[in-house]
Formats: C-alpha cells, structure tokens, sequence
C-alpha cells in the first residue's frame, strides 16, 4: 500500500509524499525505506528522527522534519490496525493432508486445512477455514469453530468446545485433568475430571499453555482474552472477557477472574480466589487462597495487597535495612 491509503486506513493526517510504497513494518531502528513504523513516546520520536522508516505513525501534533509520517491518536494501535493488511499472510491450501488420521465420523469443513500428521477422533468437528498445524491431536466430540489457527503440537482433549478465531501456539494443551485428589485411606485418591473446558471467540494461548478441564463442572475461557505462553490454569477456573493473562502464572481451582483483568508475570492465584472486573494483579503477586480482589483494584506483592500499602510497606523495610546498616557497618560485607 502508499502511504495514503494508509493514511486512510487508519484516519491518519498526511505528512509529505502520499504514493511512497510500504510492503512491511518494523522497529524505528530497523525499518528500511519500505516500512512503516511508529513513534509513541517522547523518547520514541527522539529516536524516530534517526530513522531510515519510509513512513512513520505519530502522535496528533506532532511533525518530524524530513520524515514522511502519519498523525493518529493512537500511533501504536494504529500500527496494529495497518499491520492486518500489509501482513496479510497466505492461507495454507484447504484440504486433508494424506498424512493425517481422521475418523469417519469427523466433520471437516471443505475450506478447513489439516496438515501433516493430524489426528482428528471421533465425532470431531473442525470449522470453515481453520487450520491445523503439523502433529495436532483433536480427541473425541471436540467441537472447533471458524477461523482458527493451531499450531503444530496442539492436544485438545475430548469434549472441549473451542470457538472462531481462536489461536492456539505450539504445544498448547487443552482439556487435560485438574490436579484434583482426594486425601483417603492413607493415599491420594484421584478426584474424578470429568467437566469440560469452552474456549470463546477471539481467544489467544501462547505456546506450551495448559488449560485443565473442569472437575465435575467448567473451565471457561471467555472470548478475547489474551494469555502468553507457559499458564496454567487449573479446573473449574472461569476468565472473564478481554484478561491480559502474563507468562509463568498460575491460577488454581476454581477461581474467577473478571473481564478485563491484567495480570503480570509470574502470578500466582490460589484457589476459589475472586479477581474483580479490570482489576490489575502486578508481578509475581500472590493472590492467597479465596481472597476477594476488588474491581479496579492495582495490587503488588505476596500476599497481594494495593499498590499504596505495597510501597509503603518496601520503603519502610528498606528504611529499617539502612538503620542497620548505620549501627552496624559490617553488615554490609
């Protein structure tokens, strides 16, 4: 695309030559005269008037002399919303790949692609123009929506219910057994994890995720949350619509998370917590077992509490170690 038909796609103002040819993005740093890129923040647009970028989204207001740009509100999501045409990747071939094991009973759209190696069980169903990557395991009465890309590796136990564009990394796995025993007779017995996992529209797990089916009731994924790679989330956990869900954390049974939950990296979540609506849960909180997070709380530390109480709390602790230290100089070795 030029740079005015990007200028239009995104409600942009035009800064200099319109018919300049973008075929790509990429970072201030990196972008050649085919790229378009960004600069948001001050220090951004310090570093934007380096670039060799063909055309650069900004702020509204804002001119950089010998640049083509393009003024936006929101240069960043701006950028996104360019990226889904100039990015636009080739759609793998519809079809069976003669590799791959599907059950007589499966139903497999005509416009879906199943790649090499895919197993697909009994009673399955796989939606229009879905894809499969290499080495995907679709178990029995699995139901998969439209538009979907799981990449090779996937497992998806029996029975989960996954929606539309739903995109799924390597090595995620769905609707594996919660850790649910029961302490009996001097032994561990297994709890029975007969429940489902439903995953709505729009949802995206990063690679070698793991989401456990319910125990006897639902594991819910709600439509457009986020998650990055290496979660876990345990059975009977409900996630509210549009959560940003960080890598390495942890969510224990059932917890409920409400729409719009931000959490940072390494969380951990005990079980039958309550996180409310658009509360943020910072990194490596500890979120103890049933505690009652309120909606658009900011909470830190282990155990979580708010933001506030958390700074005071370090600066005191850090206040009584410099006390220390005074009385006792050696304690510093």
């Amino acid at each position: 695309m030029n740079a005015e038909e990007i200028a239009r796609l995104v409600g942009g103002k035009l800064q200099g030559d319109g018919t300049v040819q973008l075929r790509g993005i990429a970072a201030l740093e990196f972008a050649t005269p085919t790229d378009l890129s960004f600069a948001e923040s001050p220090r951004a647009l310090a570093r934007a008037r380096a670039s060799r970028a063909g055309c650069i989204l900004v702020p509204e207001g804002v001119e950089l002399p010998g640049h083509l740009t393009i003024a936006v509100q929101s240069p960043k999501a701006s950028l996104a919303h360019a990226a889904e045409i100039l990015l636009l990747r080739e759609k793998p071939a519809s079809g069976i790949h003669p590799t791959a094991l599907v059950h007589d009973t499966a139903k497999i759209a005509p416009e879906a692609s199943i790649g090499p190696y895919v197993v697909i069980e009994k009673e399955a169903t796989v939606g229009a123009e879905t894809c499969l990557g290499a080495g995907v395991y679709i178990g029995s009465q699995v139901r998969i929506g439209e538009q979907c890309v799981f990449y090779p590796r996937v497992t998806i136990y029996p029975g989960a219910i996954i929606g539309n564009r739903v995109i799924l990394h390597a090595g995620v796995v769905i609707g594996s057994d919660g850790f649910g025993y029961v302490f009996t007779e001097g032994q561990h017995k297994k709890f029975p994890q007969i429940g489902q996992v439903i995953i709505e529209d729009d949802v995206e797990i990063g690679s070698n995720s793991t989401v456990d089916r319910g125990s006897l009731g639902v594991t819910r994924i709600s439509a457009g949350t986020k998650i990055d790679n290496l979660v876990q989330i345990a059975h009977n956990v409900v996630i509210g619509r549009g959560c940003l869900i960080a890598a390495q954390t942890g969510i224990a049974g059932s917890a409920q998370v409400g729409e719009g939950v931000v959490m940072a990296g390494q969380v951990g979540v005990g079980d039958h917590a309550r996180i409310g609506a658009r509360a943020v849960i910072g990194g490596q909180a500890g979120v103890l077992p049933g505690k009652i997070i309120p909606a658009d709380a900011t909470v830190w530390g282990t155990p979580a509490r708010p933001l506030d109480e958390f700074k005071q709390a370090y600066r005191l602790l850090a206040r009584s170690a410099r006390k220390q230290h005074r009385r006792n100089p050696s304690s510093r070795r």
